[in-house]
């Protein structure tokens, strides 16, 4: 079996979930006896294309190619660039021929690469994994409202144009149909939680096309519990993850200045391992400044880290808090937790309240409460054995052996299926354009 896995990004230039989670999974496939795998992620501004060609290599594995695109339209999830879709890209699969084809986003790439595939491998299983909402909301695909912040529970043209006031209901219409018509010509959709399979299923995909299948983790490292003295107490603290306002580290900040100093007392401490603060609007900047000013001694801000620090950094605290105000689907950070067996701290939405059970492997708090956070962190201290029992409770996660055999159980079962229906695209489908 030869499979494509096409991402948005590579980690080597583009350190996200999502990309670290198909390039994992493009490892994961090439070692399986009976699969070759190749990896094809998008480059962008400020890595720069060939003169002649959006085709590179970066000198990465031998198997794994870029696509540069630049020109893209984030309402439409769209390419503009379709001659080089049609052109360049088609070309490349022509070459490759894989069985299967399996999107791991496309941001920059367009829904447009999804028609191409069909196209020119009408034979093939084309495979899409969803990382977020950015096909059902416009909003970064974070399903919040614009005003104030608030969680959104459902998605239509009317509620949606409520959050942008420069389109009309007809504009969100418009952009809904045309993202599920190019979803129509996707054999299996893969979600890493069942919150998001659910909202995907409630906006209009069909449940009999969806899995469920975590994403695949390097579990060649794990660190032991941090040493204590004697008497000492579990109340290290970290934050690992994009310094943004969706994932709550303005809500963590807070919460860390409301413990009274009794609590905290003299060898608590709050890690933030995060970049990507620098990018953030300048309100929230000065914000995030503010509350680490009044925090003091109590947080330290660490910036970036790269994927190779993490069990060292890890091995510094006792609990993880996830404090995003957002739905979150499966962090991978909830899985890195787990591995090395620290309990989490999560806000009580999403895919954080599904992946992190709350008194059996980690606390819940009310999401965006600051107060119910800091109320939590004290417990969290406080309780005697709580830590013990959480930390020994929590499940181990799938690692990245484990994931390439699921998808490729998946695979096999949808290219069994494409053959027993006969389904076949007509050979000279053409890529659907734009409608922006």
């Amino acid at each position: 079996m030869r499979v494509l896995v096409i991402s948005h990004g590579h980690p080597a230039f583009s350190i996200g979930g999502a990309e670290v989670a198909s390039h994992a999974l493009f490892r994961g496939l090439g070692a399986l006896p009976g699969t070759e795998a190749f990896y094809l992620a998008r480059a962008a501004t400020p890595l720069r294309r060939h003169a002649d060609t959006p085709m590179g290599s970066f000198r990465q594995g031998a198997h794994e190619t870029f696509l540069h695109a630049d020109d893209y339209d984030h309402w439409w999830l769209s390419n503009r660039a379709l001659d080089e879709l049609n052109g360049e890209l088609a070309d490349y699969l022509r070459t490759v021929r894989p069985d299967v084809v399996h999107f791991h986003h496309v941001i920059g790439l367009g829904v447009e690469a999804i028609a191409v595939a069909r196209r020119v491998l009408p034979d093939a299983a084309i495979v899409l994994t969803f990382h977020e909402y950015l096909s059902i909301c416009a909003h970064h695909g974070q399903m919040v409202k614009t005003q104030a912040n608030r969680l959104c529970r459902r998605a239509s043209p009317a509620e949606c144009a409520s959050c942008f006031p420069d389109h009309t209901p007809a504009d969100f219409f418009r952009r809904e149909q045309f993202l599920k018509h190019h979803f129509t010509l996707v054999d299996g959709f893969v979600s890493p939680s069942r919150f998001l399979l659910d909202r995907y299923v409630a906006w209009g995909l069909a449940a009999e096309k969806f899995s469920v299948i975590e994403n695949g983790l390097d579990t060649s490292a794990q660190v032991q519990p941090r040493a204590l003295p004697k008497g000492a107490r579990r109340a290290r603290f970290g934050f690992f993850g994009q310094v943004t306002r969706f994932k709550g580290v303005h809500v963590l900040l807070d919460a860390v200045t409301r413990i009274p100093d009794a609590d905290w007392g003299e060898d608590a401490q709050l890690d933030i391992f995060g970049g990507n603060l620098e990018s953030q609007p300048p309100a929230f900047q000065a914000e995030l400044g503010a509350l680490l000013e009044k925090a003091g001694r109590r947080a330290r801000m660490h910036g970036a880290y790269g994927s190779d620090e993490l069990a060292r950094l890890m091995a510094r605290i006792d609990w993880v808090v996830m404090p995003s105000v957002w739905w979150e689907n499966a962090p991978v950070v909830i899985q890195e937790a787990f591995h090395h067996r620290r309990p989490l701290i999560a806000s009580d939405i999403g895919g954080m309240a599904e992946k992190v059970r709350d008194g059996i492997d980690g606390l819940h708090f009310r999401a965006g409460s600051a107060q119910d956070l800091a109320d939590t962190m004290v417990r969290a201290m406080r309780e005697h054995g709580l830590w013990q029992k959480l930390a020994k409770a929590a499940p181990r996660p799938l690692d990245i052996a484990g994931a390439a055999e699921a998808h490729r159980a998946l695979y096999r079962q949808l290219l069994a299926s494409r053959r027993a229906s006969g389904k076949r695209a007509p050979a000279r489908r053409r890529a659907l354009a734009s409608a922006a």
